[in-house]
């Protein structure tokens, strides 16, 4: 079995996990469940070689876990900082920086205490990592990421929108 299909196989895991967090109306529940899905997304980017997206990954693991117990903006900044740290460390080229902005996005909104506005932020940093996989070449990444996004987006509509239409 190749790392290839390993590091796939961890991306339709990590898929389950990110489909079930915006399902859920709760913060610590959504951030919970990307803590689970972004520690498999980090093992897939180390069997690809990606150490920027694979350290960032990493750093997005215990981002999300800390942000369950906390939406402190002192966290907030210390892992934007270490996120630029990481990719200062591991740079090499356009796809550390597109992963580092799109872990910068996210980690802003997993310290935002209004999960509406989380999951505006966490569309727009998922767009940027969906263009990052795209470029990787990982078929699952981008599947992933497009679930992703999709699972927010309806999240979103059945939370938000759909009540204002309602009313």
């Amino acid at each position: 079995m190749s790392l290839f299909f390993i590091s796939q196989a961890l991306v339709i895991i990590a898929i389950a996990f990110d489909l079930m967090s915006f399902q859920f109306r709760e913060r610590k529940r959504i951030v919970a469940c990307l803590f689970c899905a972004t520690v498999l997304i980090a093992g897939h980017f180390v069997l690809l070689e990606h150490w920027t997206a694979a350290s960032l990954m990493f750093i997005a693991s215990i981002r999300y876990l800390t942000s369950v117990f906390s939406t402190s903006s002192k966290l907030k900044y210390f892992f934007c900082t270490a996120s630029l740290i990481a990719t200062l460390f591991t740079f090499s080229g356009l796809l550390s920086l597109l992963s580092c902005l799109a872990s910068l996005l996210q980690t802003v909104a997993a310290f935002n205490k209004n999960d509406k506005r989380l999951r505006v932020m966490m569309v727009v940093g998922t767009g940027v990592w969906l263009l990052h996989n795209c470029l990787v070449g990982s078929p699952t990444a981008v599947i992933m990421s497009i679930l992703f996004m999709s699972s927010n987006l309806i999240g979103y509509y059945r939370y938000y929108y759909k009540k204002e239409v309602v009313a």
